[in-house]
């Protein structure tokens, strides 16, 4: 069975996301969406949170897809699934600059890594959760860019 580690802060998930969870399953027969903590990021949402929201969102494609939290290097988290595949999807130029400069030093980590680069569906390409969550902080409607459990979660 081939699994891919789908890696991202995920806060909110949306639909551009799921999306390429479901694009991703017609490569791999599993995808774990890893939900990272980093030291960088000050998620406003905790990470328990954002994993049972995650699971609500991906309930949809059954066992096919698991969400699970980690603080590791990802190259470690990788190893520890028995897999060596990360997918990541890329919006614009500037996700290519830093995707390919992550998987470069992820790689010098760990050789035998390999990554998956899926461009977004262009319906989704101007998504991002930073945008989201600050439509949703300004009181905006944010239901044609999440699933509906995202936007009851911001309602809380």
């Amino acid at each position: 069975m081939k699994t891919v580690v789908y890696p991202g802060s995920f806060n909110p998930i949306t639909n551009g996301h799921t999306d390429l969870v479901n694009r991703a399953l017609s490569l791999f027969d599993h995808v774990i969406l890893a939900i990272g903590t980093s030291a960088q990021k000050d998620p406003e949402v905790d990470l328990a949170d954002r994993i049972e929201l995650c699971r609500k969102v991906l309930s949809q494609f059954g066992d096919k897809v698991s969400v699970q939290g980690f603080n590791t290097l990802l190259v470690d988290y990788v190893r520890s699934q028995n897999t060596r595949f990360i997918l990541r999807g890329l919006r614009t130029v500037t996700d290519f600059d830093y995707e390919f400069q992550m998987a470069e030093m992820n790689q010098s980590l760990d050789p035998g890594i390999e990554y998956v680069f899926l461009p977004t569906n262009k319906e989704c390409s101007f998504i991002s959760s930073t945008l989201v969550r600050e439509i949703a902080s300004l009181g905006g409607d944010i239901a044609d860019f999440v699933h509906p459990a995202v936007v009851d979660a911001f309602k809380q």
